[in-house]
């Protein structure tokens, strides 16, 4: 995005830091401090975006029943709607102004349109959503572009099978037995393209939140980051969760969870540091989740890749490592503690 784009409007503190990060400068502004206290006394004006971890896929009821949008899997009660609930109890009133979240959203999808599951329709670029007056853009983007999806099932027959076809992505290399997986993203080409898609995560990230800046210039913007599916003892994930039969990473190889959970690391380092960058907030569910991944049994608050959600479409369902009600009551806490730190900054 050109500086020749920038909004005439009187510029605040951030939107010369935009402009900045727009020119390549290395300039350095400070914004004024705000004065904390208490919440403010007017609905705030919000916008929630991203996929389907902010649509919160596999929890029902889902929004746009009667329309295409349906196949977004946006959860009528995901987490930004129960976010919403937890402030107003605590006297914060959001006002919200559109939640676009939508399932296999990537990172351009902010900026460009998406097109839905089996081609049934498309939906509006998310940038769409905000206005000249939004105070608050919330939301997260960034595993579907890092291609986590292809990633699990590199490592799974599985998910590489039918039960796998309503998952989006392919395996990155479907020659490559899965039971090597290990192997194969630790070195050679595997590693090469991890190393590629985490650099176009991270610039498509700072370009998201410079053209938030710029639609929504006195906006502030929190990105959300996703919530850890694989514990750091990962010998828990050799026993199936109460009531289900499939293991919650299936056929997964052991020696691999430790490379998903560090794949999913860096990714939320990569998205703290582009929030960082840029004088956006950052939730790190990642680190404020370890003990509900979809490996600790009834405290889990990741559904297992192929235990059934709440979801069918003539037949359930799977979960694919999506949170559950559990999950997204956490992601609801924590995103809504944000919220309510910046607001009363």
């Amino acid at each position: 995005m050109s500086s020749a784009m920038r909004k005439t409007t009187t510029p605040t503190a951030r939107r010369l830091a935009a402009a900045a990060v727009a020119l390549g400068s290395v300039l350095a502004l400070a914004a004024p401090a705000g004065s904390a206290g208490a919440a403010p006394a007017d609905p705030v004006k919000t916008v929630f975006f991203g996929d389907s971890y902010t649509a919160n896929f596999g929890i029902a009821p889902v929004n746009n029943q009667d329309n295409e949008k349906f196949l977004c899997f946006q959860a009528t009660e995901n987490y930004p709607a129960a976010a919403t609930k937890r402030l107003a109890g605590k006297g914060v009133t959001l006002d919200v102004q559109s939640d676009v979240s939508c399932g296999g959203a990537l990172v351009e999808h902010f900026w460009k349109e998406q097109e839905l599951l089996g081609g049934a329709g498309t939906v509006p670029a998310q940038q769409d959503a905000l206005k000249d007056d939004t105070q608050l853009a919330v939301g997260g983007l960034g595993g579907n572009t890092l291609g986590f999806t292809s990633v699990l099932k590199q490592c799974s027959a599985k998910l590489r099978g039918n039960e796998g076809v309503l998952l989006p992505g392919w395996p990155v290399d479907p020659d490559e037995p899965a039971g090597e997986c290990k192997t194969f993203f630790e070195s050679g080409d595997g590693k090469a393209w991890l190393d590629y898609q985490f650099q176009r995560v991270e610039g498509d990230l700072e370009e998201m939140l410079l053209r938030m800046s710029y639609h929504s210039p006195d906006a502030e913007r929190v990105l959300v980051g996703y919530p850890r599916l694989v514990p750091q003892d990962t010998t828990k994930c050799s026993t199936a969760a109460p009531g289900q039969t499939e293991l919650p990473f299936v056929d997964i190889p052991a020696d691999a969870l430790p490379v998903l959970d560090q794949v999913q690391k860096q990714l939320n380092d990569v998205m703290k540091k582009a929030a960082a960058d840029d004088g956006a907030d950052f939730v790190d569910l990642y680190a404020q989740t370890g003990k509900n991944t979809a490996c600790d049994g009834a405290d889990r608050g990741i559904g297992g890749l192929l235990e059934n959600s709440q979801l069918e479409l003539g037949q359930p369902i799977p979960w694919y490592a999506h949170p559950n009600e559990k999950g997204r009551d956490l992601q609801a806490q924590h995103v809504a503690t944000k919220i309510e730190e910046v607001l009363n900054r």
